[in-house]
């Protein structure tokens, strides 16, 4: 499994096949006009077949919130087409994070030869119109879950809350036309607005309000370490981090640089360093942090669960 920051300009060229939008994605109807069910059957709201018809509706739809097109095979390799399926199954559960779009490259050749697809299973994931290669892979369904959570940490830290309009909405029921949930709406408009301190306060109300809701819990911290970093040098906040390896401050602010470019791994250890280095009040400082950071990318990661186990071994 292969995921790279999201701040790298993207590797493939679509013009051949994207023209520029000719309306705000805001307004734009729903990608897939025909409202093509992916493949395997079942209702699906935030998945659908791509063509070569519907490919630019698709590819403007990334303005409003990520789309990821997963290239696969159903008669070559039935793996990359269990795959696709299972993407659409995931991105079910994230409520309109993301859209999937479906590509069978045996259909649809034009557009795996526009894409460059190098084989399959090939996933790209589609932000504001730009692509980047996201997994070549065919793993597991877990897997892919934990994937698209750190995927959509990472924008949500970056302040990209976006959602996607439902592809396939049945009849609503009276008071249930907004598909956002309502807990989160202040906090997401916050963020999407920039105001991150007005984001981190409205992520307290909820946290506050139950202390159980792993999401606001974990959208409180990814907000608190854009609140932390806001306005900072990185040249700088490096800089003094690599002079002085024990002022717990410039360490911990470097963290959440590391946090932020999607170094996690490294973020983690340097913190992790910094306990085992230091003691009373400092120590407790670094802790604390890291254990904030740990919220922020979720308990079930692999990373936290090594990232934990290297705390212990460094407080014990």
């Amino acid at each position: 499994m292969t995921q790279q920051p999201f701040s790298r300009p993207g590797a493939i060229d679509l013009s051949a096949l994207k023209s520029a939008p000719t309306s705000s994605p805001a307004g734009a109807p729903a990608p897939g006009g025909a409202g093509e069910a992916p493949a395997g059957g079942g209702s699906h709201s935030y998945a659908l077949e791509v063509t070569e018809q519907n490919f630019q509706q698709v590819v403007e739809a990334s303005m409003t919130a990520p789309v990821l097109l997963a290239f696969h095979s159903p008669q070559r390799m039935p793996e990359s087409s269990q795959l696709a399926s299972d993407l659409a199954t995931v991105v079910e559960e994230l409520e309109g994070r993301v859209l999937a779009g479906l590509v069978d490259v045996d259909a649809a050749p034009q557009l795996a030869q526009a894409v460059q697809v190098p084989s399959v299973p090939f996933v790209v994931a589609i932000i504001d119109g730009r692509p980047q290669p996201l997994l070549q892979d065919a793993v597991p369904i877990d897997s892919l879950r934990q994937m698209l959570q750190q995927v959509l940490q990472q924008l949500t830290a970056a302040g990209m809350t976006g959602r996607h309009q439902p592809l396939h909405a049945g009849p609503a029921a009276e008071g249930e036309e907004d598909t956002v949930d309502p807990r989160y709406a202040p906090a997401q408009d916050a963020l999407a607005a920039g105001d991150v301190d007005a984001a981190v306060a409205e992520y307290e109300k909820l946290v506050k309000a139950n202390p159980a809701d792993a999401e606001a819990a974990a959208g409180l911290a990814m907000a608190k370490v854009l609140q932390r970093t806001q306005g900072v040098d990185l040249h700088a906040a490096r800089a003094a981090a690599a002079a002085d390896p024990d002022d717990v401050d410039a360490q911990t602010l470097c963290a959440d640089l590391d946090m932020l470019g999607g170094h996690v791994d490294d973020a983690f250890n340097r913190l992790v360093d910094l306990v085992r280095r230091t003691a009373g009040d400092d120590r407790t400082k670094a802790r604390e942090h890291l254990l904030g950071l740990f919220a922020a990318v979720g308990n079930d990661d692999a990373r936290v669960l090594r990232g934990r186990q290297n705390l212990a071994s460094a407080l014990f």
